[in-house]
């Protein structure tokens, strides 16, 4: 409820609506609420694209180009449907982050491994991935986050997912035969 009331506010003031006896805003008012407006759609679209982003990249697939225009360049109208569409796609990229293809095995693995903060080495994480594994598939989480024990859990089974695409559930032999994926 507070984000729409804000964002109604900022597009309020960017479409420069007439004061209560109907004369126009000063031009100097004007641009001071373009600008309130801009910085406030600019965070939020920086933030949604973000979040798209952040789960392309975890999950393997192509990002999401950012926008041609300039965010200065659009209208109040625009910045609002350009929000609403980063929105979109930030929950649209995570729903889909939240189905790996193998979840269930990987799952199952992880029933037989270990706790997803297990940080004891040389196997950290749910699925007990050694550091050489984790620089392999998950090469800039392990950049940016450390071991995989810091990983959230999602992070941590798309990185598996990465290594099941190229080498198959031969990881873990002895847990994905339990399991029934080898």
């Amino acid at each position: 409820m507070r984000r729409w009331i804000t964002a109604s506010a900022a597009l309020l003031a960017l479409a420069g609506a007439a004061t209560a006896f109907g004369a126009p805003l000063a031009a100097g008012r004007q641009q001071s609420a373009g600008r309130a407006a801009l910085t406030y759609y600019g965070s939020e679209i920086a933030g949604f694209e973000k979040a798209t982003w952040h789960w392309q990249r975890v999950m393997g697939v192509p990002r999401t180009p950012a926008a041609g225009r300039a965010l200065a360049a659009l209208s109040g109208y625009e910045l609002k449907l350009l929000d609403r569409r980063w929105q979109d796609r930030s929950a649209a990229a995570y729903r889909r982050a939240q189905h790996p293809p193998h979840l269930q095995a990987l799952l199952c693995i992880h029933g037989y491994e270990g706790s997803w903060r297990d940080g004891s080495g040389p196997y950290y994480g749910g699925l007990q991935m050694d550091v050489g594994f984790q620089q392999t598939y998950g090469g800039w989480l392990y950049r940016t986050k450390g071991t995989a024990d810091h990983w959230a859990p999602l992070e941590q089974i798309w990185t598996a997912e990465k290594a099941v695409r190229s080498r198959g559930f031969w990881p873990w032999p002895s847990t994905a035969r339990l399991c029934g994926a080898l």
